[in-house]
């Protein structure tokens, strides 16, 4: 699930509750330190996770998450080319998962401006400083599971809440005023999209690159996550720019010429392209989601126009895809509803 961080700050209600915490964040950080020595020789994380919580948090959620925490540490390191072994730990923090078929958070309870973090069976009081916009989507992600991160720096107490993005759309939708479009065309190694108005006009130009996922041996789901990962911060900035339709090609038309198969190998493996076709599905949902209004274009022609248009819009083959397909897509739009409106006073 998407979602957005919501950083607040918390003021405890005595100084009892300040030195638990201290403790517990200092315990954490050694439960991490652990679960990456238990990884490292091999052990599974149903054992892992108990001998961290026997000898370490008594808790077994906060283990679980000092324990995927590791792990995380862990493969960034072996990606980056570091020792494993080196890593130490300075920030003084924890961090607490949301478990999948609760509400709210087992250890971090957020009840309207006050929080309590649980600690060795009982709970430490806090009081949240938050300013009023976010307030609202605090209480109604209490409804809902969210992640939470306490981090201690210079005596000060921080509460990070990752809160599902659908809840802050509940909150500050605003798709229903805009009035643009984007296009996107989504490859393997990239994904561009572009943004235009009513008569064709681009107002913005966005790329995410990511040329390293193709490369030999690279992990499949790590792939996957950064692809996912750049197409949902373009949805999020188109989101925030004015857009209320996004188009996106039909790849299930690429094959197709007439109704019938087409003999052209480039068009096929275009479209058998994993990644493509992953990359349109979690898209087409991610976009609903945020509000959007989803339409799937025909690209039928769209990548040789687009490299004949290129240079003259200034833009590079693919962007200039993007722009075809957002084009045609509103060129649709406005052809089908001219049909409406002529068939409908046909009729009175």
């Amino acid at each position: 699930m998407n979602y957005i961080t919501i950083k607040t700050k918390l003021e405890p209600v005595g100084q009892e509750d300040y030195l638990k915490l201290a403790l517990l964040t200092e315990k954490f950080k050694r439960a991490v330190e652990l679960a990456i020595r238990l990884q490292l020789r091999g052990i599974k994380k149903s054992e892992g996770v108990r001998e961290v919580s026997r000898l370490i948090l008594n808790n077994w959620w906060y283990s679980d998450s000092a324990w995927d925490y590791a792990k995380m540490l862990l493969k960034g390191a072996k990606q980056n080319g570091g020792n494993p072994r080196h890593i130490h730990l300075k920030s003084k923090f924890l961090i607490s998962k949301p478990k999948e078929n609760e509400k709210g958070n087992r250890n971090v309870r957020i009840e309207g401006l006050k929080v309590r973090i649980r600690s060795n069976g009982e709970w430490l009081n806090f009081k949240m400083k938050t300013t009023e916009k976010f307030l609202p989507v605090l209480l109604d992600a209490q409804k809902f599971k969210y992640g939470a991160q306490v981090v201690l720096r210079n005596g000060k107490v921080y509460l990070h809440v990752q809160v599902p993005f659908e809840v802050y759309l509940g909150r500050y939708r605003r798709t229903t005023n805009g009035r643009l479009y984007a296009g996107f065309d989504l490859n393997s190694d990239r994904v561009n999209m572009v943004i235009l108005d009513g008569d064709g006009i681009i107002r913005d130009v966005r790329v995410k690159h990511f040329p390293e996922v193709n490369s030999p041996g690279f992990p499949r789901k790590k792939a996957r996550d950064l692809r996912l990962n750049a197409l949902a911060r373009l949805l999020d900035y188109v989101f925030y720019h004015g857009v209320r339709v996004v188009f996106f090609e039909d790849l299930g038309r690429i094959k197709r010429k007439n109704g019938k198969a087409t003999s052209s190998r480039r068009g096929n493996r275009k479209a058998s392209n994993f990644a493509k076709k992953e990359l349109l599905e979690h898209g087409v949902v991610m976009a609903l989601k945020r509000g959007f209004n989803v339409y799937l274009v025909n690209p039928a022609g769209s990548s040789k126009l687009g490299r004949e248009i290129a240079q003259w819009l200034g833009l590079d083959v693919h962007s200039a895809s993007a722009f075809v397909v957002g084009w045609w897509g509103v060129i649709s739009l406005k052809t089908h509803e001219h049909s409406r409106k002529k068939n409908s006073s046909g009729r009175q």
